[in-house]
């Protein structure tokens, strides 16, 4: 046999192997060996209502068991990491958000792992707002009114979030960074307690999640001032975008946490393609959707390529808000 013959023939050999290697983890999947979605989050919140509807209809989809692993600590690495941790090899996916996957590698220094290096996103498939929030008394009745009180009283207008590091937290920072006013962070233990004070007045505004906010703005005892998305969101259409506030520092003002699901890094290509054509086409029906709206989400699909590139840019923003505000939660 000549030497290019032989070259040809190892080439054809290592071609097949690969071939056969992805046919056998495929058909691994569909032998019905369970998939579990880590939800790194405490049940109840919106993380886990995605985790479940989607393992509901990725099993319907699959003919197959999917099941929620909920795995909560430490702002969601506790679960991320278990998730890295797995075999690659399309039977452990995490349900991911911008905070785990995008925010925490800037908050938490001690992190045992690279999501970027070591998660394989496969899709995307929504984005969630927040929305500003004052009580119903307050003289706040804009972006503009905002600004202009924040400027008169440098420091001392305050926000509650509902913990250091959360998507509230940082998008008051973002938007301090974005106007150049002071504004005085106030952190709570969770959502409820927050949204308890602000209604209260003991604090004098909120970038809060959609959903909690929304039935208290519907009840008079909230006003919305804005929503921190770049377009409107459906759930509440007449509240105005932070860009639209006609101040030109805010005009390409964004904040919003993307969600999607992540395998652990040398998932091989062919499954996580598999899983991601299988994603997308759930997350395009109007029973997920329908989902996606009650909890102040809108659809977002995206490829394992999309969401990559998506991570990357978030990745990239979120950390230079974090260094700016010297935040850390190591």
């Amino acid at each position: 046999m000549t030497p290019h013959a032989s070259n040809r023939r190892q080439a054809l050999v290592a071609t097949l192997g690969a071939l056969a290697f992805s046919t056998i983890s495929l058909a691994a999947l569909a032998q019905g060996k369970p998939i579990k979605i880590v939800v790194p989050f405490a049940p109840g919140g919106g993380n886990d209502v995605f985790g479940r509807q989607m393992a509901k209809i990725l099993g319907e989809l699959r003919n197959q068991s999917v099941v929620v692993e909920n795995k909560p600590g430490a702002g969601g690495n506790i679960g991320t990491e278990q998730v890295v941790r797995s075999p690659a090899d399309g039977n452990t996916l995490l349900l991911g958000h911008s905070g785990t996957v995008s925010i925490n590698p800037a908050l938490y220094k001690q992190l045992k792992y690279d999501t970027q290096k070591d998660l394989a996103p496969v899709a995307m498939f929504a984005s969630s707002a927040l929305v500003l929030v004052v009580p119903a008394s307050s003289k706040v009745k804009s972006v503009a009114d905002l600004l202009a009180l924040a400027k008169l009283e440098p420091g001392r207008v305050n926000y509650a979030s509902s913990g250091g590091g959360t998507g509230g937290h940082l998008c008051g920072e973002l938007f301090e960074h974005k106007t150049g006013v002071k504004l005085s962070h106030i952190p709570y233990k969770g959502t409820g307690p927050a949204l308890t004070d602000l209604v209260g007045g003991q604090v004098q505004m909120m970038f809060s999640v959609i959903p909690p906010a929304l039935a208290l703005v519907a009840s008079g005892r909230l006003r919305a001032i804005a929503v921190t998305s770049a377009k409107r969101n459906p759930a509440m259409p007449d509240v105005p975008t932070i860009s639209e506030s006609g101040i030109s520092a805010l005009a390409d003002f964004e904040s919003t946490l993307t969600y999607g699901l992540l395998a652990p890094r040398g998932t091989p290509d062919a499954v996580v393609k598999e899983l991601a054509a299988q994603i997308l086409k759930i997350a395009a029906t109007a029973e997920f959707q329908s989902r996606l709206g009650v909890e102040g989400a809108v659809p977002l699909l995206g490829g394992p390529t999309e969401y990559a590139a998506r991570i990357k840019k978030e990745s990239a923003q979120w950390a230079e808000i974090v260094r700016i505000s010297g935040a850390t939660l190591d």
